[in-house]
């Protein structure tokens, strides 16, 4: 288990849900490896390929559920990569998955800019 103050970070989250006019219901999170969550990948989303977060939304209405899955492996590469601290890409991550929460997504043309704008802005407001 990584070692994040859960308290903080959990209220960052609602912080940051609440600039979306979200509310965070239950969210769960699996911390695993790079094993793990190409094995995740291939059976859930029949992708064949490493990833540092997959994001399940069960949202409903303006109430935020899921469960998100991160893998410490990858974050701890990017975040060499990146030239960030394992904790700065950590949160990166996190806050990644509850923006896809929050219906931000990063995958059509222009989306990776805005999910990018997005996390820096919720970055901020980690203190």
């Amino acid at each position: 288990m990584p070692a994040i103050r859960k308290r903080d970070t959990n209220a960052w989250i609602r912080r940051v849900a609440a600039t979306y006019h979200k509310k965070v219901g239950e969210v769960g999170y699996l911390f695993c490896d790079d094993d793990h969550i190409l094995q995740v990948n291939r059976e859930f989303l029949q992708h064949d390929y490493f990833t540092d977060i997959i994001t399940f939304d069960y949202c409903e209405d303006n109430v935020l559920n899921g469960d998100i899955v991160i893998s410490l492996d990858t974050v701890r590469s990017n975040a060499e990569l990146f030239h960030k601290t394992y904790e700065e890409e950590l949160h990166r991550v996190i806050i990644h998955g509850i923006l896809h929460l929050c219906g931000i997504n990063d995958k059509g043309p222009g989306e990776r800019e805005q999910m990018e704008a997005a996390e820096n802005k919720a970055l901020e407001l980690l203190q």
